[in-house]
């Protein structure tokens, strides 16, 4: 299992922009080069394929937010949770449809998670869907590990310096999810008002959760 890296540095020269490129990539070509080499093959029919689609269709964020509230209500749950990702999450209902494990990571007025796979694009699919398309981009996975505090900036995050920010690199058995810190004013809202809050962003560790009174 990959450790966790800490990273905590200020740079002053320029940064490349993390940018989405329209193109097909290198892994949908491939994705779709070994789906029809699969079928060809006759190792698996154009049905089992969509099926699985389906099911990877199915997940969203908002498997997560439910994660993510639950523990901000239960603290029994938040305990099992931080424990082992996976079982609590299947506690709730949601299945694993591969044997990856979940590790759940915590952030607190004095340590920042973000999350990274720099190796490809290891993401955990089941409690947030798919990807969005720059966590897979070669400058997000460089720079999260080499400048965290940078990139989180280009998102409209700014960590203070005295708050630890660690970047967790997911492998292909072990994936991450950024349980973040519960915002202020919020303990007249119901479960279902928090999870609402929540945004896939958040749980990769890349923005916190707002709540605007005013505007609720």
């Amino acid at each position: 299992m990959s450790e966790p890296h800490s990273h905590d540095h200020d740079h002053d020269h320029d940064h490349t922009p993390i940018t989405v490129d329209e193109r097909p990539g290198y892994y949908d070509i491939m994705e779709t080069a070994f789906r029809e080499l699969l079928i060809e093959k006759k190792l698996f029919g154009a049905d089992e394929i969509r099926r699985q689609i389906e099911v990877l269709d199915s997940r969203t964020p908002a498997l997560g937010a439910k994660v993510v509230a639950k523990a901000w209500t239960d603290p029994d749950f938040k305990k099992r949770l931080l424990e082992n990702g996976r079982t609590a999450c299947e506690a709730l209902g949601i299945t694993f449809y591969d044997d990856t494990e979940l590790i759940v990571l915590e952030n607190t007025p004095d340590v920042h998670n973000l999350i990274v796979c720099t190796l490809c694009s290891c993401y955990p699919r089941p409690v947030l869907g798919l990807p969005p398309d720059w966590y897979k981009l070669k400058p997000y996975r460089a720079r999260a590990v080499q400048e965290p505090r940078s990139v989180l900036q280009e998102f409209g995050t700014i960590i203070p310096d005295d708050v630890e920010i660690r970047v967790s690199d997911s492998t292909a058995i072990v994936r991450y999810l950024v349980l973040p810190m519960r915002p202020a004013g919020t303990d007249h809202l119901s479960e279902q008002q928090l999870a609402d809050l929540v945004t896939r962003d958040a749980m990769i560790g890349v923005i916190p959760v707002s709540y605007n009174k005013d505007a609720a």
